[in-house]
């Protein structure tokens, strides 16, 4: 990589000065590698494709999904000689991009995919930019063609280096062989550490096919990338004054607490402040459904109580989240009378979109343990807040504002009932993995959510396909779990091509297409926007004699078990013995309603205050003071 090369936004953005004080000591640029990547390997020639897979092998690395073209072929080669690393042949690029998402979201390990210059690194585009929104840790590796050839439009040349930077935390281009090691080991340390996103590393042909004295671990010094990790002892101690002083603290965990593996610190806070939890959609299973203290997703579709007390909060608790526009609507009508803690390992994104009164820079690995310790010294030093009439409103609001739906009356299944079946009978210890749209919204809402890295979705990029590779990649990475797609008809058809990888290589997953015969969040806006005028959204896969395609015999073709429910009555039933197959994947078909709803539902750009639980029904609360 040439040293001029321009960095990329994402790595700027944790390089600038944070919004808040730290008190990061001053630390050396060297890269200190950690695990397998220490280990000391004495020189050795080797070709640079060789170097590639060796490094891949010393960072840990076990699995990696992939399809070879021209310019990586030469590094597909050496990966017949080892046995350290499985390969999976997928069958699009961008399902080994959400393969590698899905791997990296159920394991917290870095994801790994490969593909070859041209449409096989443009194909990678959106998995890329997927894991970017959602701070996934993921490795992208891309063939190039021979750096004497870049700039010429040869055959199957992208500048996907150029094209990825917006999208990705850093992209380097590497066109000599020497440049391999270190550059690997860089790119991994900068995807799994900080806040982390994807990185991609493009190879031009010639630097594989070149030769290097191969030794490790590589001289890794990254000037200026220093994430902080400790928050300033002055932010905290002021945040948990704060808390000590709140009447109607709400604790708001997002993704990043997720990422920073925090669930147990996260319970031991909760429960020492006793304030309620809202989990958002990338956060559910941080901290357990069946806790008292969780009131759910909040957001557009958010429960009830979790919407409220959001709203009416004194002070907002914030871990890991980013005031995304689905989970605070109209943004200047949100939370009005709140103060903000807002603790974030980025610093770019706190007082992004709502001004923190506490801003808190660090991993919450760290900032919450001391933040708790704090709480724990104001709680001794004054009197523990009473928040007696905080729960009795919200406890009211939850026995009055259930989650629940009724049944449509057009004679087909309930998708609601199908995915709480879904979770009842497979429970916690399994993974489930979403498409994006209606059956996303309800996965959210009734699975049974107890465990950290048990959801698996596309929430910040809302990217259709995703289901099916992402469960394919965490079934790779957790074999002994229980790995669901739940995916809608429409985003169905966009990557099950991946079903043949999975029976291919022994990838038992299990896939619920909840069939509408519709693009169904569309439909839903469509009736309630657009005065039910139905452009372009009807699918023809389940609701007429046609089924185009029918999902049962596509199934089939792939080599899956396939089954088809179509009544409420039946749907126990067919769980049970798809979840009794688990030599090969399997894929029912569960035929449901088109005219059922998403509920709750704040809609797009007004306040939060207007959460609809049904058509045209709206709570009524009214402002504290």
């Amino acid at each position: 990589m040439s040293k001029d090369q321009p960095i990329s936004p994402a790595v700027m953005a944790q390089r600038r000065a944070p919004s808040a004080p730290t008190e990061q000591a001053a630390e050396s640029d060297q890269v200190l590698l950690t695990g397998s990547a220490t280990d000391v390997v004495a020189p050795e020639e080797m070709t640079g494709s060789q170097a590639i897979i060796r490094s891949l092998e010393l960072l840990g690395v076990t699995d990696v999904f992939g399809l070879p073209g021209g310019a990586i072929l030469p590094t597909y080669d050496p990966l017949l000689d080892t046995d350290k690393i499985n390969h999976v042949l997928v069958r699009h690029e961008q399902g080994a991009g959400h393969a590698a998402e899905g791997y990296a979201l159920a394991s917290g390990r870095v994801g790994v995919c490969i593909a070859t210059s041209g449409p096989g690194a443009t194909n990678l585009v959106t998995a890329l930019a997927d894991a970017n929104m959602d701070s996934i840790p993921m490795l992208a590796i891309t063939g190039q063609v021979a750096s004497s050839s870049i700039g010429t439009d040869a055959f199957q040349e992208a500048d996907i280096v150029g094209m990825t930077m917006p999208v990705t935390k850093h992209s380097y281009l590497v066109t000599d062989a020497r440049d391999i090691p270190r550059v690997l080991a860089e790119a991994y340390h900068l995807a799994s550490t900080g806040r982390p996103g994807p990185v991609l590393v493009d190879v031009a042909k010639d630097a594989q096919q070149g030769s290097l004295t191969f030794s490790w671990p590589p001289h890794v010094e990254l000037k200026g990338y220093r994430p902080v990790t400790r928050g300033h002892s002055k932010q905290i101690k002021e945040a948990a004054r704060l808390i000590a002083e709140a009447r109607r603290p709400v604790l708001y965990t997002g993704g990043g607490a997720m990422r920073a593996d925090v669930a147990a610190e996260l319970t031991e806070l909760a429960e020492l402040t006793g304030a309620p939890v809202v989990t958002t959609l990338t956060a559910r299973g941080i901290f357990p459904d069946s806790h008292r203290q969780n009131l759910g997703m909040p957001g557009m579709h958010g429960t009830v109580p979790a919407v409220y007390a959001m709203q009416q909060s004194d002070l907002l608790i914030t871990l890991g989240a980013r005031f995304d526009d689905r989970v605070t609507g109209q943004l200047d009508t949100f939370a009005p009378n709140a103060k903000v803690i807002h603790a974030d390992i980025d610093p770019a994104e706190i007082s992004k979109n709502r001004i923190a009164d506490v801003p808190i820079v660090g991993d919450l690995k760290h900032v919450i343990p001391d933040l708790t310790q704090a709480v724990r010294q104001e709680f001794a030093d004054a009197q523990t807040p009473d928040l007696t009439t905080w729960w009795e409103t919200l406890d009211s609001l939850r026995e009055t504002y259930p989650l629940g739906y009724t049944s449509t009356d057009d004679g087909h299944g309930s998708p609601q009932h199908v995915i709480e079946r879904i979770s009842a009978l497979t429970g916690p210890e399994a993974v489930y993995a979403s498409g994006v749209g209606q059956h996303q919204m309800w996965s959210a809402q009734f699975v049974d959510y107890e465990r950290p890295r048990q959801w698996l979705n596309s929430s910040g990029l809302g990217t259709m396909g995703f289901a099916v590779p992402a469960a394919m990649g965490a079934k790779v990475s957790q074999p002994d779990r229980v790995v669901w797609a739940i995916d809608g008809d429409g985003c169905f058809q966009m990557t099950n091509q991946e079903l043949a990888t999975c029976v291919l290589n022994d990838i038992p997953i299990k896939v619920a297409v909840i069939n509408n015969s519709s693009l169904g969040m569309v439909r839903q806006w469509q009736t309630l926007f657009y005065d039910g005028r139905y452009s372009n959204t009807e699918l023809n896969t389940g609701h007429d004699s046609r089924r185009i395609p029918d999902f049962v015999k596509l199934a089939e073709a792939y080599g899956c078990a396939a089954l088809r429910c179509e009544r409420d009555e039946d749907v126990d039933a067919t769980i049970q013995q798809a979840l009794e197959i688990n030599d090969r994947p399997v894929v029912i078909d569960f035929v449901v309603s088109a005219d059922a709803m998403v509920w709750p539902m704040v809609p797009s750009g007004v306040s939060n205050d207007q959460i609809q639980i049904a058509r045209n029904m709206t709570p009524e609360w009214k402002t504290e003071d």
